[in-house]
This record gives structure tokens, C-alpha cells and sequence, in this order.
């Protein structure tokens, strides 16, 4: 369904493709499409990912500062990632930047996702403005990593993740 959707959207553009277009390209009903993608937003703007990170930044020791520990959470959430599909990602970071109308979702989504970061934080003892500093920090380096590589045909998603990950650690 999702990649049909990104096809659609491609091709016709977000704003005018219809959830009724995308269901019936993927060969399902209104209704199921829903059940998975609960708004045409989660289609692009949609993370899966949030629990895990929370959950590897967490794992990491409370002794590092907050942004180290959120660096390695991320690293460690990467590894252990099944292989991504670099162009439906590559696609899905295209049409966002692209299209005005998904800002609201994207910043809902990378929202989401720093809180998620900063309460594993917090819950290892990090003060809250060090918490929150540290994911936004880093969920910008991600974004804007994400952007730069999403309009390049070549090169790894990994590659960008790993990039955005050394700047903040110091390493490049």
C-alpha cells in the first residue's frame, strides 16, 4: 500500500492523490488502507522506528551525557535494524520536503520522536533541558543528513545516518 501510495504521490503529487486513488491502486479497500495508515500523512510522515530508539537510548549507559548517549542509542538502534529500503526512504524523504501541506506531519513525527528520546533520557537520570537539547540536537543533524543524501541518487542511508551521528560526536 505505502508503495503504492509514494507512486501515486510521485506522480500526481500529494496534495491531489486521494486515499480512495491509493486503495484502489494497491487493490484494497478505503477501510483497510485506514487500518494500516490511519491519516494519508502516515503514508510519508510516519516513523516505526521511535520505540526502538527510545528503547536503545535507554540501554545505554546513564554515566554518558546526554548527547553521547543518544548517539550511541541511535547507532545501536541502526545495527539492529532489518535492512531498510533505502529508495521508499530516499521517496518518503523526497515528497516531504517537497510538499508544503506534510510540514505539520513531519513536525509531528520528529516531535514524537525527540520526546520519545529525551524521557529515556530523563528516566537515566538526565536533567530535562540537557534531555531535550540532545534529541532535538540530534533529530536535526538526522533530518538534515536525511535531506542532503535524498537528493542524491547514490550513496547509503546508513551512510547519512553514520554522517549526522559522527558530526555530533566529534569525529568528522
Amino acid at each position: 500500500m505505502a508503495a503504492c501510495a509514494l507512486d501515486l504521490f510521485e506522480r500526481h503529487g500529494y496534495d491531489t492523490t486521494t486515499t480512495a486513488q491509493i486503495a484502489a491502486a494497491a487493490g484494497v479497500s478505503e477501510m483497510t488502507l485506514f487500518r494500516h495508515f490511519p491519516t494519508k500523512d502516515h503514508l510519508v510522515a510516519h516513523d516505526p522506528y521511535d520505540p526502538s530508539i527510545a528503547d536503545a537510548v535507554a540501554a545505554q549507559p546513564s554515566s554518558l551525557a546526554p548527547l553521547a548517549r543518544t548517539t550511541a542509542g541511535i547507532r545501536s538502534a541502526w545495527a539492529a535494524l532489518p535492512d531498510v529500503e533505502t529508495m521508499d526512504v530516499r521517496r518518503r524523504v523526497r515528497i516531504a520536503a517537497y510538499t508544503p501541506s506534510l510540514t505539520a506531519a513531519m513536525y509531528a513525527s520528529t516531535h514524537a520522536t525527540e520526546n520519545a528520546i529525551a524521557a529515556a533520557l530523563i528516566d537515566g537520570g538526565a536533567e530535562r533541558a540537557q534531555a531535550h537539547i540532545a534529541a532535538a540536537a540530534t533529530l536535526a543533524a538526522l533530518t538534515a543528513s536525511l535531506l542532503d543524501w535524498a537528493q542524491t541518487d547514490g550513496g547509503a542511508l546508513g551512510d547519512a545516518v553514520m554522517r549526522a551521528l559522527d558530526v555530533l560526536d566529534g569525529t568528522t
